[in-house]
């Protein structure tokens, strides 16, 4: 079977295994979370080629993925990754400087079990005595 020059990106992201199902694929186009090329379009048959460079908004990241070739089928995992190369920039260095939990004074809000277990020996040997 002989792959094709263009591609509808719907089509496209269901094949590259963008989007979970075709309409997905067709309503994340069409809601204007996809640019081409840097244009943003808002068609599910808008046509990509191989070469193209797309920025794809998702729910909790943005991808940049560069175009390599059009599907024929939605295959396995490995077949799909085929059709693009991953170019989206690494994060600053947010990640790298991690927050530290917060720490609290010993004493300051509430016993532990160790401390409730100490309060409790101390008002048994009162009381025993």
């Amino acid at each position: 079977m002989e792959q094709p020059d263009r591609q509808r990106i719907d089509k496209w992201l269901f094949f590259a295994r963008i989007a979970k199902s075709r309409t997905l694929g067709g309503k994340l186009a069409a809601a204007g979370n996809v640019r081409v090329n840097r244009e943003k379009i808002d068609q599910a048959s808008f046509l990509i080629k191989p070469g193209d460079a797309l920025t794809i908004s998702l729910e909790r990241r943005i991808v940049v993925l560069r175009v390599l070739g059009c599907g024929v089928r939605r295959g396995p995992a490995p077949e799909a990754q085929l059709l693009y190369e991953d170019i989206t920039p690494k994060p600053a260095a947010a990640d790298a400087a991690k927050p530290v939990p917060p720490q609290r004074d010993p004493g300051a809000g509430r016993p532990t079990k160790r401390d409730r277990r100490k309060i409790d020996r101390f008002r048994n040997s009162e009381t025993d005595a």
